[in-house]
C-alpha cells in the first residue's frame, strides 16, 4: 500500500465527513492506494458512529476505538502500529490541517528520500493564549534538542515506513517525534510549509497543563535519548563522585583529628556533609543498578484497551 492517513480524534464528528471527503478527492486524484485510519481517543459526542458510516461508504477506512481516553500520543502510537502504507501521514482531525498538503509531503518521502517531514505553520489562525506557548515550547525544544525546525507540534507529518515502526511514542512525546526519530538513527528529516485553517467545528482540545506535560517529557526524551540504554553512566557517575566527596571530607577530618589533634570534628559541618554525601551516594549507585535491572527487564508501555476496531 502506498499511503496510509493516520487521524487521532476526540469529540470531531462534525468535521470527520467533511475530512473523509476531502482526503478521498485528493487520494484518488492522485492515483494513490490508500487508507485512512480514525483512532478515537474515548470521544463522547458520538464519533464512533460518524466513523462506522464512514466506513460502510469507504471500504479504505479504518477505525480504532479506545475505551477511554489516553491522549493523542496513545492514539498515533496505534495507529502506527496499524499503518501498512510505505508512507505514513498523520493530520488533526478539526479540519486545521489541509488534505491538499498530502501530495507534497508524501513526494518528499518517496522522491526527495526524506525519513520524516514535519509542518510548519508559518501563518495560524490561533489565539495568542495557544500560539504564544507553542513559540516558546518550540524555542525550548530547539536549544535543547539541536534542531531547529520551526514547528515541531505540528499535527501534519510525513514519515518513511521504517520510522514509525521503530519510534515509541507515549505521554505527551508526539510532541517530540521529530527528536525520537533523528535519536533513533533517523536522519533525514525535513521541514515544508503547510496550510493552517481557522477551526470550523468544535473547539480546542488545548490547554496550559498539556504545555507543562509536554516540558516534562521533553526532559524525559533528553535523558533518555542519552542513558535510556545506560542509565549505570548517569546514576552511577553521580553516585561515585558524591560517595568520593564526602569519603574526602571525612578523611581530612580524621586527619586533622589524629595528627593535628583537632577535636569536636562532629560539630562541624563538614562532618555532616561526609555523612550526607556518602548516602546520597550511595543511593545513587543503587538506583543506577536497580535502573539497569528494570530496563532489561521492563514490560511494554504501549498497550492501550481498544474496545472495538473496524
Amino acid at each position: 500500500m502506498q499511503l496510509s492517513l493516520v487521524i487521532p480524534l476526540l469529540n470531531e464528528a462534525e468535521s470527520l465527513p467533511e475530512l473523509e471527503a476531502w482526503i478521498r478527492r485528493v487520494c484518488e486524484n492522485e492515483g494513490l492506494e490508500y487508507e485512512i485510519l480514525f483512532i478515537d481517543d474515548g470521544s463522547t459526542d458520538g464519533s464512533w458512529a460518524v466513523i462506522n458510516a464512514l466506513k460502510n461508504a469507504n471500504p479504505r477506512v479504518r477505525g480504532f476505538k479506545f475505551r477511554r481516553n489516553y491522549g493523542k500520543s496513545a492514539a498515533l502510537h496505534t495507529g502506527f502500529h496499524a499503518a501498512k502504507g510505505d508512507v505514513v501521514i498523520t493530520m488533526d482531525a478539526d479540519l486545521q490541517d489541509s488534505p491538499d498538503e498530502i501530495p507534497d509531503l508524501r513526494r518528499m518521502i518517496v522522491e526527495d528520500g526524506f525519513d520524516l517531514v514535519s509542518g510548519w505553520k508559518k501563518k495560524r489562525y490561533d489565539p495568542w493564549t495557544k500560539t504564544f506557548p507553542t513559540k516558546l515550547f518550540n524555542a525550548v525544544t530547539r536549544r535543547m534538542s539541536g534542531m531547529y525546525l520551526h514547528d515541531f507540534n505540528c499535527g501534519l507529518k510525513s514519515y518513511r515506513r521504517d520510522v514509525v515502526k521503530t519510534v515509541e511514542v507515549y505521554g505527551e512525546m508526539h510532541r517530540y517525534i521529530p527528536v525520537i526519530a533523528k535519536w533513533a538513527g533517523f536522519g533525514r528529516i525535513g521541514e515544508k510549509v503547510v496550510e493552517h485553517r481557522a477551526r470550523k467545528y468544535g473547539y480546542s482540545k488545548f490547554g496550559w497543563e498539556r504545555f507543562v506535560n509536554g516540558f516534562l517529557d521533553l526532559l524525559s526524551i533528553y535523558f533518555v535519548g542519552k542513558f535510556g540504554k545506560r542509565p549505570m553512566h548517569f546514576f552511577g557517575t553521580m553516585g561515585v563522585l558524591s560517595f568520593l566527596a564526602g569519603f574526602g571530607s571525612l578523611l581530612w577530618l580524621t586527619i586533622s583529628k589524629v595528627f593535628y589533634q583537632q577535636w569536636g570534628i562532629a560539630d562541624r559541618p563538614a562532618f555532616f556533609f561526609g555523612i550526607l554525601a556518602l548516602i546520597v551516594g550511595v543511593q545513587l549507585f543503587l538506583a543506577g543498578f536497580l535502573a539497569e535491572m528494570i530496563n532489561r527487564n521492563s514490560p511494554r508501555r504501549d498497550e492501550y484497551l481498544i474496545e472495538q476496531e473496524i
